[in-house]
């Protein structure tokens, strides 16, 4: 008796076995990692390079448009989830991902050999944006492919567990760009990593190391096979002809994207930046701590908190994903104006306001934060943490309160993201699965998380209110957690094998097509 397995050219014998499973998510998640730390060194480098790239003479608006022109990449990953979504459920997720990562890589590379403005004046911020377009379409079609393909390798039982290592890999990409940034600093002076000495830049150098990466990378994805479900829907014929249309016209599909949009991914997403990106800017920008003190100082929290992910994703398959995700959303709302409050507490710089001020030839605004003296007057707030050796650092029991801080911001963003890429999976069909999860991810983080930045630093430079750019994800996150407790369906146990007619991991195959 031939099986439908068998028929298939024994498409299962690549994922039963556990090694393989490892080898999968090895390769998935290497690419991921890279397209991250590509999209990040951007966001990583903001202070330092902000004002190269505009006129001069008012730094405050040259850091803004960076960070403007850094939230477009996050705007854009919505259409990038868009078209590779689609590409990926008529084509394949294989050859989607290989896709992006090119993209990706030739657009960071490229910023690394980019004249500044006062090389080739306004050109450069204009070919800086569209760069930065580049890299959100291409992030945009990246994850969803990376998430859905390991997932269609692994056990029903374990779908949370194994693609928690996906979840890891955006945190482990800023780990990496800050690693990287930190190792190429410690190499030269601060004037010659900022390009204010002859020479080469040193700041280009995390840019121009992605080439590398990028080519280890697509060496290990073109060894890949097709994922073992895409290949059992394609050899029957059960793929979708219009997945976009599928997806976004036909109700049933439509109300599983808003609901995982506006009660799961929005809250996820401004938890996730406020913990990671939204904590850098706050160090450097409004506390006045050291560049290099505060990029050691999220890069340590990020080191001790990503093997949460692992355990909030694993703890997903035994007690659901719905619970995780609204209890980490919660605790974010209740405790992020206690956390930030306590970080202005503990760096020492006593910043109260941050204040803009009018350059008086120039006319120039800039935010400055501002501490109070014994009399209570308002003045230049001093630099927090010096940076002398990573050692000293260490020593220093300010930077380890900060540390903490920031690490029990890590643990929420830890709770929210380690069961989302497992609900996402199950909560879409196989045939659309690619394209349907990758629009509300990449609204949830591209739009609600990426702005988040931006926003929270323009509402402190038009208020003084060093702690009122958290109004903004408490509130979204608050929405989501009301939304998703009453309408995000438990999406443990669903059995996405189940779809295309075989379960491989739970006895012999019931496919359709099994011959007797």
């Amino acid at each position: 008796m031939a099986t439908a397995t068998q028929d298939l050219g024994g498409i299962y014998e690549d994922h039963i076995s556990t090694a393989k499973i490892w080898q999968v998510i090895g390769a998935s998640s290497v690419g991921t990692m890279i397209e991250w730390y590509d999209f990040y060194i951007f966001g990583s480098l903001a202070g330092i390079i902000s004002p190269l790239f505009y006129p001069p003479g008012n730094d405050t608006f040259a850091y803004i448009a960076y960070l403007a022109t850094f939230a477009v990449g996050f705007v854009v990953r919505p259409f990038g989830a868009l078209f590779f979504g689609r590409i990926g459920d008529l084509v394949g997720r294989k050859y989607a991902f290989l896709v992006t990562l090119l993209i990706m890589g030739g657009a960071t590379a490229i910023i690394g050999f980019l004249p500044t403005y006062a090389q080739i004046g306004i050109a450069a911020p204009i070919i800086l944006l569209l760069i930065r377009v580049l890299q959100g379409l291409a992030l945009g079609g990246e994850y969803g492919g990376a998430v859905v393909y390991v997932a269609e390798h692994v056990p029903d039982n374990k779908r949370g567990f194994y693609t928690s290592f996906i979840q890891i890999t955006a945190t482990l990409g800023l780990f990496l760009s800050l690693s990287v940034i930190l190792a190429v600093q410690n190499t030269m002076s601060a004037d010659q990593f900022a390009g204010k000495t002859e020479g080469f830049a040193g700041w280009r150098i995390p840019f121009l190391i992605s080439i590398f990466l990028v080519a280890i990378s697509l060496y290990i994805r073109l060894r890949m096979k097709e994922s073992p479900i895409f290949r059992h829907l394609k050899a029957s014929g059960m793929t979708s002809a219009s997945p976009l249309i599928e997806a976004f016209t036909k109700w049933d599909n439509l109300k599983i994207v808003l609901i995982s949009l506006f009660g799961a991914t929005a809250g996820q997403g401004v938890v996730w930046y406020t913990g990671q990106f939204y904590a850098l800017f706050y160090l450097q920008s409004i506390l006045n701590v050291n560049a290099t003190s505060a990029n050691y100082i999220i890069a340590i929290a990020l080191l001790l908190g990503m093997p949460f992910f692992v355990v909030f994703g694993a703890l997903s398959d035994k007690i659901g994903r719905k619970w995780i995700i609204m209890a980490g959303l919660l605790l974010a709302v209740i405790t992020y104006i206690p956390i930030y409050k306590a970080m202005q507490s503990a760096a020492g710089s006593n910043v109260v306001t941050a204040a803009s001020e009018a350059n008086k030839v120039t006319g120039a605004i800039k935010l400055i934060p501002k501490s109070q003296d014994a009399s209570g007057a308002l003045i230049d707030a001093p630099k927090a943490l010096p940076y002398t050796t990573f050692g000293s650092l260490l020593s220093n029991s300010t930077a380890w309160m900060l540390i903490l801080l920031v690490f029990i911001q890590v643990i929420w963003v830890t709770m929210v993201y380690g069961p989302i890429a497992a609900y996402l999976v199950e909560a879409f069909p196989a045939k659309i699965r690619y394209t349907a999860l990758s629009l509300p991810y990449h609204i949830g983080n591209g739009v609600f998380g990426g702005l988040l930045p931006l926003i929270g630093l323009s509402v402190i430079a038009s208020t003084g209110n060093i702690y009122a750019g958290l109004y903004y994800p408490m509130i979204v996150a608050s929405i989501t957690f009301i939304v998703g407790s009453i309408f995000l369906r438990e999406s443990r146990g669903h059995k996405i094998w189940e779809e295309v007619g075989d379960t491989p991991y739970n006895g012999r195959p019931r496919n359709a097509g099994e011959a007797a």
